[in-house]
């Protein structure tokens, strides 16, 4: 392609881009289509001859974008949003024209440096004290199977790395409640499922900090390693948030590295006054949250912080010849901090959003959408037939219809399964589901970058002309 023929289809693309991002909410939240329908319109073989660029956008419209679940709708309320916002779509084209591998300070100096500034600002922004230290990893799920890997090699004094295994039995804990990354980062650093304690939760939905100290102990009696606990800030399911506190009691007593997971609810800590859901942060290991999840930044940008650096350059770092320069013993070589050699200019778009909104203006994004979870909850409340199962907590909360004469539970689990799909194949709100005390829970979330008043109080008509009908 050349460059004129580049010019003409970028400006194209970018009116289009303008005009879906002005219009996403006139489309269905969810595709309308069955399995299948998008694989049935592509081709079976490559095309032999290119083919020119109106074709293939016109493919893209007419093909793709129909089979696309619109994440940056304002009435999506499933999963946790993973947020976009036009700063940090501005910053994407940038990263992508640059192309670079930023790996090392050497083959993108300005990418190393204005990542450590960037991360920097990040933690003065949520208050955490100065000797952590950031970088960026794509996601939580890797943030916190680096986290683990650290504390297997710290707690082995890096033998693990070296012999390939650990003569002793390794555990970890994490409450009922975690995230399946936590499962799956005990898989891949070689603890195992089975070594995975899930400890129990109380009425909070906070991990009960007596029960972790009694698993560790009987751990420890039956000659076994206890290397990491993960405490979680805000829970994907219900938004429980474990007592970081307390627990870091615990995991210093015995030398054991503390994870804070804080994947969604890590951005809400902007705000001074939302902090106390993290009390005791400032005594962990580590500590990950994800910027593209409510902090307006393209997926993907998470942010992962350490107290001991060496342990993690200890843990990941290699020196082969053809990536030595001679920079590297002053210089940050952000390869060395997790499992990627590879590494986008993720900073980039971060810096555009945190420079274009400015602290005040994200804190007012967040603090709108928390303010919204709490009046529908309370919309919830007044509801006839509807049951608040879960209290707002940030953005998240959850509910159930439970119509007057209707007590089975079963039946109340099936009748709630078919409103969520009732509501989800309208295409006009997109809801996802969980349990809560063991019954069937519709799970609400605010934090889509545009969402507003008018558009969950749209969400909010939507659920209630469902249910009656």
């Amino acid at each position: 392609m050349k460059s004129d023929d580049f010019r003409k289809h970028a400006h194209e693309f970018v009116d289009w881009m303008a005009d879906y991002l002005d219009r996403v909410e006139d489309l269905p939240v969810r595709p309308q289509v069955e399995p299948g329908d998008i694989l049935t319109r592509l081709p079976l073989e490559p095309p032999v001859e290119g083919e020119s660029m109106d074709r293939i956008f016109q493919d893209f419209q007419s093909v793709i974008l129909p089979g696309m679940t619109h994440w940056q709708h304002p009435n999506f309320h499933a999963y946790f949003p993973a947020n976009s916002s036009r700063p940090s779509i501005l910053a994407e084209m940038l990263t992508a024209t640059l192309a670079a591998q930023c790996m090392s300070w050497e083959t993108s100096p300005a990418a190393t440096e204005l990542e450590a500034r960037a991360l920097d600002w990040l933690r003065q922004m949520i208050g955490l004290p100065p000797d952590f230290t950031g970088s960026i990893q794509d996601t939580a799920s890797t943030a916190t199977l680096v986290a683990m890997v650290t504390a297997r090699e710290r707690a082995t004094n890096y033998a693990v790395n070296d012999g390939g295994g650990s003569k002793v039995a390794m555990t970890a804990y994490c409450s009922v409640d975690a995230h399946s990354s936590v499962e799956k980062a005990a898989k891949i650093a070689g603890i195992g499922s089975s070594n995975l304690r899930r400890i129990p939760t109380d009425g909070s939905n906070a991990m009960v900090p007596r029960e972790l100290a009694a698993a560790i102990a009987t751990d420890i009696g039956a000659g076994r390693r206890p290397i990491c606990v993960v405490a979680t800030t805000g829970t994907t399911s219900v938004s429980g948030f474990d007592p970081i506190h307390d627990i870091a009691h615990i995991t210093q007593k015995h030398d054991i590295w503390l994870h804070v997971d804080a994947a969604w609810a890590g951005s809400a800590l902007i705000l001074p006054e939302q902090r106390h859901l993290a009390t005791g942060v400032d005594l962990a290991d580590s500590f990950v949250f994800n910027p593209h999840k409510w902090l307006f930044t393209n997926f993907d940008c998470t942010a992962f912080y350490v107290r001991d650096v060496d342990a993690l350059l200890n843990t990941f770092q290699m020196r082969p010849e053809y990536l030595r320069t001679r920079q590297d013993s002053h210089v940050t070589n952000y390869r060395d901090w997790g499992i990627q050699l590879g590494r986008r200019f993720r900073a980039l778009k971060l810096w555009f959003v945190i420079r274009s909104y400015g602290v005040r203006g994200l804190q007012d994004k967040i603090r709108s959408h928390i303010q919204l979870a709490q009046s529908l909850a309370a919309e919830v409340e007044t509801a006839a037939d509807f049951e608040l199962l879960t209290e707002p907590i940030l953005g998240l909360l959850c509910f159930r219809y439970h119509p007057a004469g209707v007590d089975d539970r079963a039946k109340l689990d099936k009748l709630n399964e078919d409103l969520l799909h009732r509501l989800n194949d309208s295409g006009k709100v997109y809801v996802t589901h969980t349990r809560v005390r063991d019954a069937y829970a519709i799970r609400f979330v605010v934090g889509q970058t545009e969402t507003t008043e008018r558009h969950v109080r749209a969400a909010w008509t939507a659920i209630q002309q469902a249910a009656t009908a």
